[in-house]
């Protein structure tokens, strides 16, 4: 391979023009994909070999490469620097990642779904490969796959960095995935009891209508009994309609700073609870080592998970999904 690096010139040290050292390199890189291939997998098993080293630092390379130009916008040219590094270290799960991330870019779902689902055999604790496959699945109208997945990401995402940016953007997605979710079922519901609620009224006044006419004279009081019992029957349907009506969120369950429903509660030694992104930022302040509300010395260590808070408020999220929006 390395012999397409002597021809250099016929022993008068002629500089190579620009199109044959083009060749050249392209030469070169032909020659990297033919050796990257034959370590891709072992002949006993099929199994991914480890690349050579040479290899490695060619993909990593045109990875760069594909940072440079996503920068700049230059998704195709992103595309090609990422495709060309897959091909030599197909093991690489961040390759994909990034591919799938010019993909989103770029609106094609299908390829985001199926480069994320790669990264994910190579690293299942890929936050970007989970969150982005949450998109994808969103796109297609999954929301129980789409929310699964964001789930899946918040819950690594806080693991790995509470306070990120990308934390707080996954629950942003999130929420408004199960809001939609909730919109979705809340629509259908109120459908299904309109229509019970009319076959009821129509099937009471037809009993109504028979009872009647097996009475010569219908007294006032016969008749105020059927406006009575139809007035039960519209409190009944307005009785099961309200835990789709949005009110407010129970007080204990909203961060005293922010005043939004809790996420990722924590519990300080004094007792009081707050959303943990929001603490740490106002820890990591050089006057803010101390709790907001009793002003007493306070630092990251002692922040405990309030579970009981947390599972309060997935119980009171999982039966009113229109606290979704206002979180």
């Amino acid at each position: 391979m390395w012999k397409i690096f002597r021809r250099i010139g016929d022993g008068k040290n002629k500089i190579c023009s620009n199109t044959h050292a083009l060749l050249l390199y392209a030469q070169f890189h032909f020659a990297l994909l033919i050796l990257a291939g034959r370590y891709r997998r072992k002949a006993n098993g099929g199994t991914m070999a480890p690349v050579p080293a040479s290899v490695a630092r060619q993909a990593e390379l045109l990875k760069q490469d594909g940072n440079s130009y996503f920068k700049k916008e230059r998704l195709g040219a992103a595309i090609d620097a990422y495709t060309e590094a897959i091909t030599l270290c197909p093991n690489v799960a961040v390759y994909w990642t990034n591919r799938a991330l010019c993909y989103r870019k770029r609106n094609e779902w299908n390829k985001v779904e199926e480069d994320c689902k790669r990264a994910l055999q190579l690293d299942s604790h890929s936050v970007k490969a989970h969150y982005m496959l949450g998109l994808a699945l969103l796109e297609w109208q999954d929301f129980a796959g789409g929310i699964k997945e964001l789930e899946k990401a918040l819950e690594l995402g806080r693991g790995a960095n509470p306070a990120s940016y990308m934390v707080e953007e996954i629950w942003q997605i999130l929420a408004k995935a199960k809001y939609m979710e909730w919109e979705d079922s809340s629509s259908k519901r109120a459908s299904r009891l309109q229509k019970l609620k009319e076959a009821c009224e129509r099937s009471l006044i037809h009993y109504y209508a028979i009872e009647d006419s097996q009475v010569e004279n219908i007294s006032e009081e016969i008749a105020n009994g059927h406006l009575q019992q139809l007035g039960h029957l519209e409190e009944v349907f307005n009785k099961a309609a309200q835990a789709d009506q949005p009110t407010e969120v129970p007080d204990f369950l909203c961060c005293k700073i922010t005043l939004d429903i809790f996420r990722d509660p924590v519990i300080t030694p004094s007792g009081i609870t707050y959303e943990r992104a929001v603490l740490l930022d106002h820890l990591q302040k050089v006057v803010g080592k101390f709790d907001p509300v009793t002003r007493e010395p306070l630092d990251p260590h002692q922040l405990a998970p309030n579970l009981a808070i947390k599972e309060a408020v997935q119980a009171f999220l999982d039966e009113h999904g229109w606290a979704y929006k206002m979180s």
